[in-house]
């Protein structure tokens, strides 16, 4: 990237003004996104404008409406919520409230609109934006604006960021909220299923959904629920038959424990909602279990949020003020979201669109397109939930594979998850399932053994590696497993695992009005300067203006349960390596042997850019720094600049990989999303 292209972000913003507000239902993350929108548009040379309480800040004007500086946004990106206040405003929903927003806003000579909220919020701002030219020529008329004003603020730039703990707006992987929302939600689920240890009891969870079941389904896949029921998939009209026969057979198979999660829109074939106590009578008066109904409610949208939140957050905050900056009369209203890892640009009205006609398709009991039009992301949650809760696994193994399951490498949250997965999609597909108990050095010693459906049950939630994992490489005891890969007639082995800053800048800001300093060191990222090395030299520069503390955290990063992102994502990745295994397995199948001599025969699972992709193994050695264990090329090492302008080092912005605008309908068929 130039020298040219590196300061013209620096000067993209001077003689333009932003203004950044929250509106509708508040989501944890928001204030990491006003954050990122305030100190990025400072950082190209923008004023950058509070406004409170929503649109009604800026129908209201005066004091709602406040320039921000660099430290008015300082310690805010852990608190939940909201900072600067949102509302439900029926001003604007009226030309009157428009008009007097406009006049608010050409008086500030702010022309550029940051709008993080839910559907409702943004087609707001895209009324308000198609209405501008007329507004301005009534204000001019009354002579309440200046032609000169009216010709500084000719137009209106509209970006918007999707806040919704639902994910319910279609064309973007992730809102902003979902998944503090989704830690919530398994926080509660955890501390359940620790009761099942004492008692056989059946939970009827209720979590937040009023048309949109993403937070139920996710939370099904990620802690193994029993059934989900969800709005835009409505059982089949004898589910309450079905349901029982599942609850008891899986009581049958030793579990202590069943989990019921429901949307709070679920409903039936013809409409009629299914409700928690619905459900709950249902399963006392059939089978006589203790069942409690638990109604999460606004607990999902407290706490902090999470990491992923703030990071989220702050990448669409980033990327809303160059759309923003680069807008012109003639681009459309966007909102910027997340396509796999990457942030893109959408036409704002499209995606409002198709969230219309999800709503629209249900109205009509056209289901099918329902499911279809939330995307791919959404669809496959679906067909690994019913694979995984409603197909029943099969009893007989005649002429099946064998598939072995290992982990390697540190223990990582979430493996269990992946192993759950991939044992019982095994087992669905008739496979003979074996595992390996710690790692190669298992295979080696033959500590294999058969799995069965309930070998595996209550996994997910499991921290750390419930197989036993090392670090231990395969090369010393090729021969023994080799040898036990013959005895055990191992065909397929599915491998889950791993691999085998500035004082000066420290005194400055705490000379503002900025109280604390956060330095993060990665533990092999010197040798020289240590931890302790740090701490002194900070303590001894610093004195006399801060303290310094220090803090390690060590293995407690490898411990702990896993997240909702994790079990989900490992759910995922499990079943599509059984689904391929599978398929490898017979296509190299010839007369009792299996040939596995192609490059493809042995392939890595994982997320690239905006798709999962298995990549053989020969392919991705040139793609490796094993000195270090590390891909060559780290894409969240793009995010450092983030990190830096956010908290005020002279650095340049690499736009170099900014998003462009796409369009929704290419989006959501050419892609693999998960």
């Amino acid at each position: 990237m130039t020298h040219e292209e590196h300061h013209a972000a620096k000067t993209l913003g001077i003689g333009k003004a932003i203004a950044v507000l929250t509106s509708g239902g508040d989501a944890q993350g928001m204030n990491a996104a006003v954050r990122a929108v305030v100190r990025v548009g400072i950082f190209t040379g923008a004023r950058v404008f509070f406004v409170h309480e929503g649109y009604q800040g800026l129908v209201d004007g005066g004091d709602h409406i406040k320039e921000a500086t660099w430290e008015s946004v300082s310690m805010m990106l852990q608190l939940g919520g909201t900072v600067i206040g949102s509302a439900r405003c029926k001003d604007f929903r009226e030309r009157e409230g428009r008009l007097r927003a406009a006049y608010n806003l050409v008086k500030r000579g702010i022309t550029n609109l940051c709008v993080i909220g839910g559907d409702g919020s943004l087609t707001g701002a895209d009324t308000f934006r198609s209405e501008w030219s007329d507004l301005l020529s009534d204000l001019q008329k009354a002579g309440k604006i200046t032609d000169e004003e009216a010709t500084k603020s000719s137009y209106l730039n509209i970006v918007g960021l999707v806040g919704s703990i639902d994910n319910d707006f279609c064309g973007t992987d992730m809102t902003i909220g979902t998944d503090s929302a989704l830690h919530r939600i398994m926080e509660i689920v955890d501390a359940i299923t620790t009761t099942a240890q004492s008692h056989q009891r059946t939970f009827v969870l209720e979590v937040m959904g009023r048309h949109c079941g993403y937070l139920a389904l996710v939370t099904s896949l990620s802690c193994g629920a029993d059934w989900v029921f969800i709005p835009e998939c409505p059982p089949d009209d004898d589910w309450e038959e079905h349901l029982c026969r599942r609850l008891s057979e899986t009581r049958t198979r030793g579990s202590r424990l069943n989990i019921i999660i429901v949307a709070e829109g679920a409903i039936d074939k013809n409409g009629k909602p299914i409700t928690s106590e619905d459900i709950k009578n249902l399963v006392v008066k059939r089978l006589g279990y203790d069942t409690r109904v638990t109604v999460l409610g606004h607990v999902q949208r407290g706490g902090t949020p999470s990491a992923f939140d703030r990071i989220l957050g702050s990448r669409m905050g980033v990327e809303a003020v160059m759309a923003l900056l680069e807008g012109t009369p003639d681009t459309p209203a966007c909102v910027v979201s997340l396509s796999g890892n990457q942030a893109v640009r959408l036409p704002l009205m499209e995606c409002v669109q198709v969230t219309k006609d999800v709503t629209k398709a249900m109205d009509e009991k056209k289901f099918d397109e329902a499911l279809k039009l939330r995307g791919r992301s959404f669809m496959n949650n679906w067909e690994v939930y019913k694979l995984l809760a409603h197909v029943r696994p099969p009893v007989s193994k005649s002429g099946s594979h064998t598939v072995a399951v290992m982990n390697v490498g540190a223990p990582a949250a979430g493996m269990n998850a992946a192993v759950r997965s991939t044992v019982r999609i095994g087992l669905i597909q008739g496979n003979r399932v074996l595992v390996v108990h710690d790692g190669f050095e298992g295979l080696a010693k033959g500590q294999i053994e058969e799995a069965g459906w309930s070998y595996v049950g209550g996994w997910t939630g499991q921290g750390g590696s419930k197989l036993g994992t090392k670090r231990t490489l395969p090369k010393k005891s090729f021969e023994q497993i080799s040898a036990n890969i013959t005895k055990f007639n191992i065909q397929g082995l599915v491998i889950i695992g791993g691999f085998e800053a500035n004082v000066e800048h420290l005194v400055q800001k705490m000379k503002t009005t900025v109280k604390r300093g956060l330095v993060l060191r990665n533990e092999k990222c010197n040798e020289n300067y240590t931890t302790d090395f740090i701490f002194n030299l900070y303590s001894e520069e610093g004195k006399g203006i801060f303290d310094s503390r220090k803090n390690v955290l060590g293995h407690m990063q490898q411990g702990g349960s896993p997240t909702p992102f994790d079990r989900n994502f490992a759910t995922k990745m499990g079943a599509k390596a059984m689904n391929w295994m599978s398929g490898k397995i017979k296509e190299s199948y010839r007369n009792g042997r299996i040939f596995a001599n192609t490059p493809d025969s042995g392939c890595v699972l994982g997320m690239r850019k905006r798709a999962l992709v298995f990549q053989p193994v020969a392919e991705l050695k040139d793609q490796t720094d094993f000195e270090h264990r590390i891909p060559k090329e780290q894409w969240w090492l793009k995010l450092r600049p983030i990190l830096k302008i956010l908290a005020k080092y002279e650095i340049d912005l690499d736009t170099s990989d900014h998003a462009h605008l796409e369009h929704i309908t290419r989006k959501r068929s050419g892609e693999a999303a998960v």
